[in-house]
């Protein structure tokens, strides 16, 4: 290759006098505008799906209304969450029987006297007072229910 006195050696650009790119800048090019607009396919699906979920989320929070406000509340003042309580009194469904029942049996289990825990035995009444609160809570909803008028 010769240099020019005016540019670069004959032959270094002639592939730009023919027009076009050389072959692997194309396909990096390709390549790179494939990638760009598959993320950007990514990228608005996941957006759409997160506008979802937050929709999602404040429609069962609209849902819960003061009931789960009240919930929440109970939960910090004994400290407690409701699964929680439910947990330490086995008990799946709240029915005001079934927690007496087992809150009868698992304080008497863990009574001091007996070699008890007296840490097991509070947790115990803890759970009780928790579960209670949620009976309160939903039969408060009820009566709330029984009240409103029928449209």
């Amino acid at each position: 290759m010769r240099a020019s006195p005016r540019g670069p050696p004959e032959g270094a650009c002639a592939h730009l006098s023919r027009g076009g790119l050389p072959g692997n800048f194309e396909k990096a090019k390709y390549l790179a505008q494939i990638i760009v607009m598959g993320v950007q396919v990514v990228g608005r699906a996941f957006a759409r799906a997160l506008r979802q979920e937050f929709a999602a989320s404040r429609a069962a929070a609209d849902a819960r209304g003061r009931a789960g406000h009240q919930s929440a509340a109970a939960s910090n003042l004994s400290g407690l969450s409701l699964q929680e309580a439910q947990q330490i009194l086995n008990v799946s469904k709240l029915s005001p029987e079934e927690v007496q029942k087992n809150y009868e049996h698992l304080f008497k289990v863990n009574d001091k006297s007996v070699g008890g825990s007296f840490y097991l035995q509070s947790k115990v009444v803890r759970a009780k007072e928790r579960l209670d609160e949620e009976l309160r809570i939903q039969a408060q909803e009820e009566r709330e229910k029984g009240q409103m008028p029928k449209t």
